[in-house]
């Protein structure tokens, strides 16, 4: 978890107490101590609490820090730290640490100072005296592990400054002490008193906590910090494998997205703290600058859409879960703004606490509409909730600090608790729904019985009622059974009557029938041996597809049979009223092998030219037909000699019968030659 607030927090309570402790400060200074530093332990419960520590309010001039065996860590804050901005980031370690510059530096009305204007360079300066009885060894720690680059100048012998560089902008590896702060060994010199300078430049906002630690002190006091965030990232670890298994057990989607989002509350943790940029991605330094703003978005987003899942928004108040998806909406569109367009808002984290207030005020709000499975959520989201407001009023550098040290931790625990009331509300709501059902089931089970003691009533009503109208009924029948009888008689001579009827219908029928046929047989004995101008025959054969009809019935008479291969099955062919066989595809259009095959003139009047020539007997000549059709008299000389070879050869072949007629001639057994 983020150091970067731990001492300025201690501070702000600390604050309240340094005036009244002015004068007893005063009495220590003249001992000889530029500042006074109490031993500080740390606390073995949740996360290393570092002690609180007591603090002299700004005096005139730099105050210089005396290493002493008896403090094992000693905080620089106020004006025991320097600093001189550097807008054009152009300065160097020998320009700074010029007789010129010194006046230059101010001392630190704050803690902590930091890097209000992020496009400057800021140079801070310390002054150590170190103590040549000391028996341990010192280091210089930096508690704010997101600061994006640290140069640390350290003075040789030669009068020479040597130059560490340390930052998140450089790979993990880099750093000769593995630790997720920034520790800068320091080396015996005698009794010196020393000027450290050190620059810092940040893209984001950067607390300047530096803190002199004695080495073994700082690996016990590491050793249970990392203790502690075992067990912190270890409690989630286990929650996530009891929900996994709840998941598959139950197939809710509500624990899914509980697990995710205690992965990304994870996630965030470890980028907060730094132990992800240690163990995780050590050589994903871009990635390190944005992992904290984008495990926090996912952590609001699962939030969302487990809230919206336990809640049952969707069906229960689809408004509210309007209003969540429109600020998730908001929230994407902020992030990818701040990504790719303001990088500036990138590190403002204020608009994260919009998306957790109102599921805040959405547990609440359902809990208030009578939801009891809400209960629990809304004690949970009152943990983070205040948890938020505490993170923000360290963010703000509000003066408030009622737990100390603690106050920097309150997040992570609440995010403990929290994470302890959701799994308890969802096992609140799985036990309200197990209640609910047994007691629709006991609802259900007496209403049963109700029904069951309502029916028994009933029925017996109904026996009464049936024996009354059973009475009746039989008194009925009787009368109904003597009027069956003389229906029946009635409906006998009815059917005697009705057969006659039919009788005389079916005589009817048939003499309709007869003289219908006798019409169709009357007509078509007139056109086959009468004279009859083109007008009336056209009515008997209006159009080419009639005539085609007529010519293919006349043709298969209803029995098709391949030219080819003689199968009988066939489905229609390319022309109209053609057939195609099933079998081999060979298709036979309907005026193929008949006197009209190959014809060039409308079927229509290659018909009537038959019946002329058919009914003149061949007498009538080929400047007649070409009159009465409106056809070359080449064409009717040559149809003429066709149709008057068909007569002859149907003389040959066949014997002739009264009633054939011009059609018979129109079925040709060989081809003849294409007439043009």
């Amino acid at each position: 978890m983020n150091k970067a607030k731990i001492i300025e927090n201690e501070a702000a309570i600390q604050r309240k107490s340094a005036r009244s402790n002015y004068a007893k400060a005063s009495s220590d200074r003249s001992a000889g101590d530029s500042a006074v530093i109490l031993i500080g332990k740390p606390l073995r419960i949740l996360f290393a609490i570092i002690a609180l520590t007591c603090f002299r309010v700004p005096g005139a001039g730099q105050r210089t820090v005396v290493i002493q065996d008896s403090v094992d860590q000693h905080i620089f804050s106020f004006s025991e730290i320097e600093f001189l901005e550097d807008p054009l980031q152009g300065l160097t370690i020998d320009e700074v640490s010029s007789p010129a510059m010194t006046k230059k530096f101010k001392g630190s009305t704050s803690f902590s100072p930091e890097n209000v204007n992020r496009s400057s360079a800021y140079w801070y300066r310390i002054r150590i005296k170190h103590n040549a009885q000391s028996r341990k060894q010192w280091i210089v720690e930096f508690f704010d592990q997101t600061i994006d680059r640290i140069d640390f100048f350290i003075p040789d012998s030669l009068g020479g400054f040597v130059q560490q560089s340390y930052g998140d902008s450089f790979e993990f590896n880099h750093r000769p002490l593995k630790h997720k702060n920034f520790v800068v060994p320091l080396a015996h010199s005698g009794n010196e008193e020393i000027t450290y300078y050190f620059k810092v430049k940040s893209n984001q906002q950067a607390n300047i906590i530096v803190v002199l630690r004695a080495r073994d002190y700082f690996f016990n006091y590491a050793v249970d910090e990392y203790f502690f965030f075992g067990i912190f990232y270890g409690m989630i670890l286990v929650f996530c494998l009891y929900n996994l298994l709840m998941f598959i057990a139950v197939r809710e989607r509500h624990y899914l997205y509980y697990i995710l989002y205690l992965m990304a509350i994870g996630m965030y943790e470890m980028s907060a703290d730094g132990i992800a940029f240690q163990y995780v991605w050590p050589h994903a330094v871009e990635w390190n600058q944005y992992a904290v703003g984008f495990t926090l978005y996912l952590a609001s987003t699962f939030a969302l859409l487990f809230t919206a899942s336990l809640l049952n928004l969707s069906k229960r108040h689809p408004k509210l879960l309007k209003v969540l998806a429109g600020i998730f909406i908001f929230r994407t569109l902020f992030l990818l703004v701040s990504v790719f367009f303001v990088k500036e808002w990138f590190t403002f984290r204020f608009a994260e606490i919009i998306p957790f207030v109102a599921l805040f005020g959405t547990t609440l709000f359902c809990l208030l509409k009578g939801y009891q499975p809400a209960r629990l959520l809304v004690v949970a989201y009152s943990f983070l909730f205040f948890g938020i407001i505490v993170k923000m009023s360290l963010y703000f550098n509000v003066d408030w600090m009622p737990f100390g040290g603690m106050t920097h931790y309150t997040l992570g625990f609440c995010f403990i608790m929290q994470m302890m009331f959701l799994s308890f509300a969802i096992r609140d709501k799985i036990k309200l729904l197990r209640v609910q059902k047994e007691q629709a089931q006991q609802k259900t089970i007496e209403q049963l019985q109700l029904n069951e003691k309502l029916k028994d009533s009933l029925n017996e009503e109904l026996e009464d009622r049936v024996r009354l109208k059973t009475k009746q009924l039989l008194l009925k029948s009787e009368l109904i059974q003597q009027q069956n009888f003389h229906l029946e008689e009635a409906n006998h001579r009815l059917a005697e009557q009705a057969g006659e009827i039919a009788g005389m219908n079916a005589l009817l029928a048939r003499d309709n029938l007869l003289l219908k046929q006798n019409v169709v047989k009357v007509t078509e004995a007139r056109i086959l041996s009468k004279e009859v101008d083109f007008t009336e025959f056209s009515a008997q054969y209006p159009d080419d597809i009639n005539c085609l009809t007529f010519l293919a019935d006349l043709k298969w008479h209803g029995h098709y049979a391949c030219r080819r291969c003689g199968h009988d099955h066939y489905s229609s062919g390319r022309s109209p009223l053609s057939r195609r066989c099933t079998k081999c595809g060979y298709d036979e259009s309907a005026i193929a092998f008949t006197l009209l095959q190959n014809t060039r003139i409308p079927v229509t009047k290659a018909f009537y030219m038959i019946f002329l020539v058919y009914s003149s007997k061949g007498s009538i000549s080929s400047h007649k037909l070409s009159e009465i059709l409106d056809i070359r008299q080449s064409t009717c000389w040559a149809y003429n000699t066709k149709i008057k070879r068909a007569m002859r050869e149907k003389r040959k072949t066949a014997i002739h019968k009264e009633d054939e007629g011009w059609n018979s001639i129109l079925i040709e057994k060989e081809l003849y030659p294409e007439i043009s």
